[in-house]
């Protein structure tokens, strides 16, 4: 019994005490759960020793946000980003795969080994990128929803990756014909998903609602969270993404709310569980081995993969303001890196010394992405306004009966309703790319900082 409550209490402990001090330091959280696994795991403390089965267990808690992701968007809203998905997402991971395989051909590394390693090494982490959205408040930016639609073709592509690791090893897959019914067993499977879905969960939802016991509520929750896991990782499917399909067959319910608020805390806490099993899984033996080959492998690594991720951000016409964050949020590997490698030792097509050689550089990435994104906020983003940044407009005295500050998707709606009605309406905005396209339409728009005082005292807010 003490052995039982003596990890729960590690885990809380170190969390309570790095991530506050992290967020204090303007690090973030995500880092603070990773430097929390590093000090409480064997190269650290010593205090937990059993690192896979805590992994494999906190991924739940990745299971868990792509499930109230889905919730978050009905079927014609996914429907609706199929091109994003497949376009961009389909574009990262084959550019990203391209340019890591030819640098490993270019090396020396035999193509086999560079195949999978590139392979791997293209998917992103899920947990980080969409718990940094999350934290920052940027998913339904131009970066958040590019970044959202490449992660979810991500957890598509690991399914056909991990299916063909067998046929570049020895252990080739018996029987021509088992292929066909794992085919048939995936169809199956999802078919059921989407009619359980529409048809069985709702019923039993209604059912246990009239019993007016939350906990009862929240219990079927976890209970059909758990159970799609299961569903999904039995035909061999990424668990994931058979959550987000759940969630997304029951986005337009009427218990919607209720699913979000009674899971929302476990996927906080299992979110922190997994960043800390990352902490913990670096393996700095292996590290303190090589450590010039390993901190080379993570610095091509970012490079090759920050760059490709650059292009395809001009290339998707993400805001220039949001490039390098974009390409930073998905530079790391991710957590179905460690799956892949782990069926290629299975294969034969990779030793145990070679992936745990690619886990650790995967792990650091993943240790690295927060000090990237710390370096854009406090270096990059200050140096671009620095060097970009035009002067404000000089706003000779305005009268008119509206001021719009700022002219986003809301503002241009209010805007250009008054505008067809012949209402004079003065328009403030800080991007000058806006401003520039704004007066070509006609619109009497400046460009400045809508939270200065004198600024809105000449613009006739103010008297």
């Amino acid at each position: 019994m003490e052995q039982t409550l003596l990890h729960p209490l590690i885990y809380l402990l170190a969390a309570v005490v790095a991530v506050p001090i992290a967020k204090k330091l303007g690090l973030g959280a995500v880092l603070g759960y990773l430097l929390a696994g590093i000090a409480i795991g064997p190269w650290g403390l010593g205090l937990i020793s059993e690192v896979e089965d805590i992994l494999h267990f906190s991924e739940f808690g990745v299971v868990l946000l792509l499930f109230l992701i889905g919730l978050e968007l009905d079927p014609k809203r996914l429907w609706s980003l199929r091109r994003h998905i497949f376009g961009w997402g389909s574009a990262q991971v084959g550019l990203v795969s391209l340019g890591l395989f030819g640098a490993a051909l270019a090396v020396g590394i035999d193509w086999r080994v560079a195949l999978i390693g590139a392979l791997g090494m293209s998917l992103s982490s899920t947990a980080i990128a969409l718990a940094t959205l999350g934290e920052r408040k940027l998913t339904a930016t131009p970066a958040g929803s590019a970044g959202f639609a490449i992660l979810l073709f991500q957890d598509i592509a690991a399914i056909p990756m991990m299916a063909a690791v067998p046929l570049l090893g020895v252990a080739v897959a018996q029987g021509s014909g088992q292929g066909w019914l794992h085919t048939l067993q995936v169809v199956a499977v999802i078919a059921l998903l989407i009619f359980g879905g529409r048809y069985l969960i709702r019923p039993i939802l209604r059912i246990i609602a009239k019993t007016d016991m939350r906990e009862i509520f929240t219990a079927f929750s976890l209970l059909l969270v758990i159970a799609t896991c299961l569903l999904m990782q039995s035909v061999g499917m990424s668990m994931a993404l058979g959550t987000f399909l759940a969630g997304v067959l029951l986005a337009d319910s009427e218990y919607r709310h209720a699913l979000e608020s009674d899971l929302e805390p476990f996927k906080g806490l299992l979110l922190g569980l997994f960043f800390i099993a990352v902490g913990m899984s670096v393996d700095f033996g292996i590290f303190l081995e090589q450590p010039w080959l390993i901190l080379g492998m993570v610095l091509g690594f970012l490079v090759i993969k920050t760059a490709v991720l650059y292009g395809l951000a001009k290339c998707f016409r993400i805001p220039r303001d949001q490039q390098i964050f974009f390409s930073f949020l998905l530079s790391q590997g991710g957590e179905f890196a460690f799956i892949v490698f782990g069926a290629a030792v299975t294969a034969k097509v990779l030793t145990p010394e070679t992936s745990s050689l690619l886990v650790v550089v995967v792990a650091l990435s993943m240790l690295v992405t927060p000090l990237l994104l710390l370096v854009h906020d406090r270096l990059l983003v200050r140096w671009m306004e620095g060097g970009k940044r035009r002067p404000e407009d000089k706003i000779d005295p305005q009268d008119h009966a509206v001021i719009i500050a700022g002219f986003g998707r809301f503002g241009q709606i209010v805007g250009r309703l008054l505008h067809a009605n012949g209402i004079g309406l003065t328009i403030l905005d800080h991007d000058p790319d806006q401003v520039e396209s704004l007066r070509k339409f006609g619109f009497k728009v400046f460009y400045g900082d809508a939270t200065r005082i004198d600024l809105l005292r000449t613009a006739g807010a103010l008297q």
